[in-house]
């Protein structure tokens, strides 16, 4: 990953005359407000990290394994959210973790988290780098120093139970890495967030990820068959059999707990086949509430595909739901469907009939297999493009949430009136699109998309909006994420979400796992 950017800098996106011709005369968007740095060119906050701590860390895992080198300091200083990237630009000194760690076995993550309680050392489990809800900051809260933990030599298939449908993951593989290593055996995960190419197996348990397949695999809490998680107490090893009456579920503790409880070190996975056949198909709905209801009854019917999404009118208007087509050629047929089957190819068949009966019948038109091929050539790429127009001047920036099907129409309108206020209070004219990500027989998310003009400063110009949407999205009855996760960003409004006894509950487990309270400070907990 790039430390000011997303991803691979080979794939770096060029806007093109029509994306520009939006931006300038329906936006204003005229000069970026900050400039991308060289790396060379960036002052890093000196590392409070005192040799005697670095000598000690090195004899734990290996000198070669433990870092405070700028070079690598800067790679782990946060995620990968429009503030994050616009923060990089600035000119002031980046705040960075202390020094970086590369463990290789659970032995070494527990001494190291014991020897960090012992010594006011705060940790940030590290993966892919991926988060965009400051699940990365490298937040002191009264600690000495920072220190970045490193997962990436947990990066290998353990074991592969092929009767139980079960891989066992070192928690530092990435989601092509794992793919690639089960395909081996004709195996897939069937996880593919946007993050996929560069996020960890750990952090998809670690955020509650929720892939795009989620209509078919499910999200990936529905996946994992149990973990292994090192704590500054001990070791935790959950996930026993398939289902247990024995107590409520320790994993369930751990799963969606942002490294704040402990260091997720292996995933047990469930797995399915390599699908025969995969068959996409694009579709056109008159209006977004008109597409909203047809999905509702595709999902409550049971024949959901593996793939199912609805992009709104204004998103489906600049074609963002197939990225390599932005602004060009531009959708007319009011809201875009995508709809991707897979299995065998008398099964794949079996679906798709039953779900183009009822997609017809509330008012949808097929459109062919290349809507759904082009989304799928262009899937991962939307951060690229968020990347442009950050630096034409463009402010870009996402945020999701879900409620129940009776609520959606509710909570989208709440959420996009706030953010348009917001932004046009702020002197800027603002573009906000829409899409339902995930489905459920009970509701959905929404996925919103944000683009205006930068004013001279931007991270507060978002600051403001994002407010704005967190307070409307608990006020209309959402939840405050649905799969980003809650990290530093979302955390004042877990209240609001669990309440204070929910909250104690949360701090009771910390105390209990890490009582001097170093695993990743200033994140989720209230």
């Amino acid at each position: 990953m790039q430390w000011d950017a997303w991803g691979d800098p080979a794939k770096k996106r060029e806007l093109s005359d029509a994306v520009t011709s939006l931006l300038t005369g329906f936006l204003g968007v005229s000069a970026p407000t900050r400039s991308r740095l060289a790396i060379e060119d960036v002052q890093v906050v000196p590392s409070a990290m005192a040799q005697s701590h670095v000598e000690a860390l090195a004899g734990m895992v290996g000198a070669e394994y433990v870092s405070t080198k700028d070079s690598d300091r800067i790679l782990r200083a946060g995620g990968k959210s429009t503030p994050d990237l616009l923060r990089r630009r600035s000119a002031e000194p980046q705040d960075a973790p202390d020094v970086v760690v590369t463990p290789g076995t659970d032995a070494e993550v527990e001494q190291v988290l014991r020897y960090c309680s012992a010594n006011r050392i705060a940790v940030v489990p590290f993966g892919g780098g991926t988060s965009v809800v400051g699940g990365l900051d490298p937040i002191r809260d009264g600690f000495d120093a920072v220190l970045s933990l490193d997962l990436r030599r947990f990066d290998q298939l353990v074991g592969l139970d092929e009767e139980s449908g079960i891989a066992t993951f070192g928690g530092g593989t990435t989601g092509p890495r794992a793919e690639e290593l089960l395909r081996e055996h004709g195996f897939s995960v069937g996880h593919f967030p946007q993050s996929f190419l560069f996020a960890t197996l750990g952090g998809f348990a670690a955020t509650r990820s929720s892939g795009q397949a989620s209509a078919g695999y499910g999200r990936f809490e529905d996946m994992v068959q149990g973990l292994t998680v090192v704590t500054p107490s001990g070791v935790i090893e959950t996930g026993r059999a398939p289902a247990s009456a024995a107590g409520p579920d320790l994993g369930e503790l751990f799963v969606g707990s942002e490294g704040t409880f402990g260091v997720i070190t292996h995933v047990r996975v469930r797995v399915h086949r390599l699908p025969e056949t995969t068959v996409r198909e694009g579709w056109s709905f008159p209006d977004f509430a008109t597409g909203a209801a047809a999905l509702r009854e595709l999902v409550q019917e049971g024949s959901a595909p593996t793939v199912l999404r609805l992009s709104d009118e204004a998103e489906s208007g600049v074609n963002l739901a197939t990225t390599d087509k932005i602004g060009e050629n531009a959708f007319t047929g009011g809201c875009l469907g995508i709809t991707t089957y897979e299995g065998t190819a008398s099964h794949t068949a079996e679906r798709m009939a039953e779900a183009r009966a009822i997609l017809t019948a509330h008012g949808g038109t097929s459109l062919g297999e290349e809507p759904g091929n082009s989304w799928e050539h262009g899937r991962f790429d939307a951060p690229y493009l968020r990347d442009a127009l950050l630096d034409v001047g463009a402010l870009c920036e996402t945020l999701e949430t879900a409620t129940t099907w009776g609520n959606l129409a509710n909570l989208r309108s709440s959420v996009t009136e706030a953010l348009t206020k917001a932004l046009v209070e702020q002197g800027t004219q603002p573009l906000v699109m829409c899409h339902i990500s995930h489905t459920y027989k009970t509701g959905a998310s929404l996925y919103f998309t944000v683009v205006s003009a930068q004013t001279e400063d931007p991270i507060a110009q978002w600051h403001k909006a994002k407010t704005a949407a967190g307070d409307a999205i608990i006020s209309a009855g959402g939840t405050i994420t649905h799969h980003h996760a809650v990290g530093a960003d979302h955390r004042p409004w877990m209240k609001d979400e669990i309440g204070e006894l929910g909250a104690n509950i949360l701090r009771a487990v910390k105390n209990a796992v890490d009582p001097a309270g170093i695993l990743n400070p200033g994140k989720l907990i209230p």
